[in-house]
């Protein structure tokens, strides 16, 4: 059965804002993240990255609704949802049959004042953009069909049990008192380490190490970036459910950490290469971007500016003496920057959670569990994945596709001259 509410119930300016908020993630992954991942491959795997970004939008579209958001975001065990809203069943139905009363409509025991049909299109878009982040580990190499079977089972056998544990109040690390406001942990260290999972398991591209691999263009990376910042706003200030104070000031702190970020990369930069670089800018304030996440409605500006300022150094560091060590070929830093910035920033949230916020006090121990355990779920079923998607059709082109370019070898298209 549904959870019915008066129409007459539902807050309006919480509902619009809701909704604005859901485009603005959206536009984060169409056009952000296709432009952002786009110029920085070669250029003869441009449009394939961004027919990747768009498959993976299109499929993980229809996973959540045929069972995605059935099972992170109804009540059910600790570990995952029930069957209850598969293919969005209830939404505008009593049962079976439609609502006879217009003046009810469903909504979530998790945001009741804004229509469910809302909550979940906002939580879509998170279902969205933590799968193509993914996708920056492995391109250049990826088979287009594994892409698709790795986008439909990825999104519901790992991202959707992580969102309950983690949103869901009834979830194992709601109910331990983890702070995650906007996806700390949820997206960014569970994309960062299915990335590092993913560049392990496809190996190194042809040529890695050994010779240049030229990014196509800086200028679609830069405006991807930009996409990616204002669509933040969404992102951060949209989780916190309504058009109130907290959304307000998770907005703030928002764009107080991307500044830090980027400016305490460039200068890392400059330092340890001598030049600043925009390629360096744009890192660095995705790095605030992604650390704030986790504790964008639970702490001060102030706060938001160190852990920002951090952010942007550790995931400097993350992306080249890190990835270094790890000996990966992380594409495109997927691991260095999403998955050490949402480990910082779910760890710093611990540290600078403000209870005079939210109520919500801060434990360091209690964020490195859920991170640990995250990171451990997140690595083994992306491995499970893998291994499926692996004897269904194949995970990596052949050695002649990946000379020649996914554009022609995948799609038969080419950019012009």
């Amino acid at each position: 059965m549904a959870l019915l509410a008066p129409q007459a119930s539902l807050n309006a300016a919480d509902t619009a804002w809701m909704m604005t908020s859901t485009a603005l993630v959206l536009l984060m992954t169409l056009p952000g993240i296709a432009l952002f991942y786009a110029g920085m491959v070669r250029r003869k795997n441009v449009l394939a990255t961004m027919a990747g970004v768009v498959a993976i939008a299109a499929m993980v579209s229809l996973t959540w609704f045929a069972l995605g958001y059935s099972l992170a975001f109804t009540p059910g065990w600790p570990w995952l949802g029930n069957l209850s809203r598969i293919g969005f069943s209830g939404f505008g139905f009593s049962g079976f049959e439609y609502l006879k009363d217009a003046g009810q409509v469903a909504v979530s025991h998790v945001a009741p004042n804004v229509p469910e049909s809302v909550y979940a299109m906002f939580q879509l878009s998170f279902a969205i953009i933590t799968t193509a982040l993914v996708l920056g580990a492995f391109v250049e190499r990826m088979r287009f069909s594994a892409l698709l079977w790795f986008a439909l089972l990825w999104s519901v056998l790992v991202y959707a049990p992580v969102a309950h544990w983690v949103w869901e109040p009834g979830g194992w690390l709601a109910q331990m008192g983890a702070l995650d406001f906007a996806g700390g942990s949820v997206v960014h260290v569970n994309a960062g380490i299915a990335g590092l999972v993913c560049a392990y398991a496809l190996g190194p591209r042809r040529g890695y190490g050994r010779e240049a691999f030229e990014p196509y263009s800086l200028a679609l990376t830069m405006t991807g970036a930009g996409l990616l910042w204002v669509g933040w706003f969404g992102f951060n200030a949209g989780s916190a459910v309504a058009a109130d104070g907290r959304a307000g000031l998770a907005m703030l702190v928002t764009h107080i950490a991307a500044a830090a970020g980027a400016m305490s990369w460039m200068i890392g930069e400059w330092i340890v290469r001598r030049s600043p670089s925009l390629l360096g800018l744009c890192s660095g304030l995705v790095a605030g971007l992604v650390a704030i996440t986790p504790a964008a409605g639970f702490v001060t500006p102030l706060a938001a500016l160190a852990i920002g300022a951090i952010a942007g150094l550790a995931c400097y560091w993350g992306a080249t003496g890190l990835k270094h060590l790890l000996g990966a070929d992380d594409s495109l830093d997927v691991f260095g920057v999403h998955g050490i910035g949402g480990i910082v920033g779910a760890l710093l949230t611990g540290v600078f959670a403000d209870p005079r916020i939210s109520g919500a006090t801060g434990n360091v121990l209690t964020q490195a569990i859920a991170v640990g355990s995250v990171a451990i779920y997140s690595a083994t079923g992306t491995a499970i994945v893998l291994f499926l998607v692996h004897v269904l059709v194949g995970l990596r082109v052949d050695p002649e596709s990946e000379l020649v370019g996914l554009d022609l070898a995948q799609h038969k298209e080419h950019l012009g001259a």
